[in-house]
């Protein structure tokens, strides 16, 4: 939703800025913060909220009804855009980039790129004319696996996914297996480092019983609450700022992506895995920090970051077409897409063959 409120404020006027929180908790939604546009109205925050309800499969039928909510918006509308906001960082930062591996895992931790690619197929097959049809939408998944020697073994897939009254607990658990067993397959044959069977991994499918009443019925929920799935998984320490609801000029959202980028391109160069941290104080167009750590040196000095790439906005105006489509980012592939630029490696240089262990398309 809060990338959604953007994205309509950007489409509406290219030059507004933003931040938006949003919370939800049984049939009440709060969305707060701030948009800075020329223009003399904002976008339609309930329209938005619905939109994106509907969407998500929160629809009559389901559990959740995004039409009930009671949505409260106190998202105040700044004008003119003031030209702090667009010309220096207005807030401290520390923003991290992470990268290793290789392109298989589009230079992610194994198990946060495995667990996205088995979410991603639930949520495909909750889909219309999916093996879960109107099951979901709301969910989680966890896995174990452990890597021995560069290989990569699978050892529990654990999910609890929302699901209609009338599901029997089997037949959800046996289609859930179903769909997870599909996707494993289909990333054993994209990877062949993923070595254990699929008899081998032990499934859990909602072991707590059913779950009907989920969703904001179930929990209550917050923007960034749950940002180490936003960035690399619990392996990787982040520097803490939210990825969603704010604009891509924001610089807790623009540097942690320049900061991905670096360490991609480090890692092309051969670090083999590499960690960017930078820091900014408002006001500053130059980052106060910057700290490169790699596992070996990369073959190339050019590989380094430089102050002056992380020079604010400069670094980030090429990105201001992305805006009107930067809620697509909200389902958690800020890392995970290789059409965004920061995650792109053409134009970066570096090997053509992955460093010793990994494997390449």
């Amino acid at each position: 939703v809060a990338d959604a409120v953007l994205g309509e404020a950007v489409r509406r006027d290219p030059a507004a800025l933003g931040q938006i929180e949003v919370s939800v908790f049984s049939d009440r939604l709060w969305v707060n913060g701030y948009i800075a546009t020329a223009l003399c109205g904002g976008p339609d925050i309930r329209a938005v909220v619905r939109r994106v309800g509907r969407a998500i499969g929160y629809v009559p039928g389901n559990y959740i009804n995004v039409n009930r909510y009671r949505i409260t918006s106190t998202v105040c509308l700044q004008r003119p855009v003031p030209e702090s906001l667009a010309a220096l960082p207005h807030d401290q930062c520390v923003a991290v980039g992470w990268a290793g591996y290789d392109e298989k895992t589009a230079f992610l931790p194994p198990e946060q790129f495995a667990a996205r690619r088995l979410r991603d197929a639930l949520v495909r097959a909750c889909g219309a004319g999916g093996a879960l049809e109107r099951e979901g939408p709301d969910g989680k998944l966890i896995l174990c696996m452990h890597e021995e020697g560069g290989m990569f073994r699978l050892e529990t897939v654990g999910i609890t996914l929302q699901h209609r009254p009338g599901t029997a607990l089997p037949q959800l658990r046996a289609r859930v297996t179903s769909v997870l067993q599909r996707a494993y397959g289909a990333l054993q044959r994209r990877d062949p480092r993923w070595i254990a069977p699929w008899r081998a991994v032990r499934v859990t499918v909602n072991p707590n019983g059913p779950l009907v009443a989920a969703g904001s019925c179930g929990d209550n929920g917050q923007t960034g609450r749950k940002l180490a799935m936003d960035y690399y998984g619990p392996r990787v320490p982040i520097g803490g700022g939210a990825l969603s609801g704010k604009n891509l000029r924001h610089v807790d959202r623009a540097a942690a992506y320049a900061a991905r980028r670096a360490a991609i391109r480090a890692v092309l160069f051969g670090a083999g895995e590499c960690r960017v941290t930078v820091a900014y104080l408002p006001g500053r167009a130059n980052p106060v920090g910057i700290e490169c750590i790699c596992a070996r040196p990369p073959q190339d000095p050019v590989a380094y970051p430089t102050k002056e790439e992380f020079r604010f906005p400069d670094f980030c105006l090429p990105w201001e077409p992305l805006a009107v489509r930067i809620a697509r980012t909200a389902d958690g592939s800020h890392f995970t897409d290789p059409s965004l630029p920061w995650n792109r490696v053409d134009g970066m240089g570096g090997h053509t063959s992955a460093p010793k262990g990994g494997l390449l398309q």
